[in-house]
């Protein structure tokens, strides 16, 4: 099951050459390290089985990829997951009932798990026709929007900006939650509907965007919502998250994160993730 956007946020990565200096880390972590209660042996993963282009029982989500390089770079022979859908209750179920020991994609501030430092920043976007009337656009209260049918997920950040600009009454609204099992994604459906002419343009979180723009062949623009003005804010920080008892685990996958970041970036660009510095410019390489 997929929550439109607000699991949103989890996230994966790679290589082998830069890893070997972490597998000294490994040795302070694991069962009893401070009364901490995460595997040395193997990297335990709270994952949601069908949710690309995140997490996939299949392997091919960009978090499923991030968790072997974790798990190589922490001296872990291997990659265990509890699988659990992305719905109310998740982290609960599985890392607060210490089933595995860590979420790949956490969005930063939330109280529910112990957030490590961000491995990336993304955004929502605004996805329509590069060929269409919208050309230019970049903000949800453009006058060009008005007369549009906008498609977005249903309680997601966009939401408010959308009626603050009056957009909502003609909007198309989405479900946020759905089993991506039997159902597709709404990112790609919304993308669907916006090359059949249900809609005119969507607002969608950013890494989905990305991936299901890709996938569909069209020509499309994807423009990161930076510039919004008040309403909900459109930019989030992705870590990841694991117990708030787990200080030594979260200093060991913090150095991961700052010795790799190079590499986690190419893997994420490879997967189509609009990607944000710390001053909203799009990261290209």
């Amino acid at each position: 099951m997929a929550h439109g956007a607000h699991r949103t946020c989890r996230v994966a990565l790679i290589s082998m050459a830069t890893l070997i200096p972490l597998q000294a880390y490994s040795q302070s972590a694991g069962l009893g390290a401070a009364g901490e209660l995460v595997d040395p042996d193997r990297l335990r993963v709270c994952a949601d089985p069908s949710n690309i282009p995140f997490s996939d029982q299949s392997g091919e989500g960009f978090e499923d990829k991030l968790a072997k390089m974790v798990a190589t770079a922490t001296g872990r022979s291997a990659v265990a997951y509890t699988w659990y859908p992305s719905i109310p209750g998740f982290v609960r179920n599985t890392l607060g009932a210490n089933r595995c020991d860590i979420i790949m994609g956490y969005a930063q501030g939330d109280e529910l798990v112990q957030n490590t430092n961000a491995y990336y920043r993304s955004s929502y976007v605004l996805i329509y026709k590069k060929d269409g009337d919208l050309a230019g656009v970049e903000t949800l209260a453009d006058p060009k929007l008005a007369d549009k049918r906008i498609g977005v997920v249903q309680g997601t950040p966009p939401t408010a900006n959308m009626a603050v600009a009056k957009l909502m009454r003609k909007a198309k609204i989405y479900p946020l939650i759905v089993d991506t099992r039997i159902t597709p994604s709404m990112a790609e459906v919304m993308i669907r509907d916006m090359l059949a002419g249900v809609i005119d343009a969507a607002a969608i979180w950013g890494p989905m965007a990305g991936y299901y723009a890709r996938k569909s062949g069209a020509d499309l623009a994807i423009v990161p919502l930076t510039k919004e003005k008040g309403g909900q804010r459109m930019i989030y920080r992705i870590t990841m998250g694991v117990r708030p008892s787990d200080q030594q685990w979260k200093r060991t996958l913090n150095a991961f994160i700052k010795d790799n970041q190079a590499e986690i970036n190419k893997l994420l660009l490879s997967y189509h993730v609009p990607l944000l510095d710390e001053h909203d410019e799009r990261i290209t390489q």
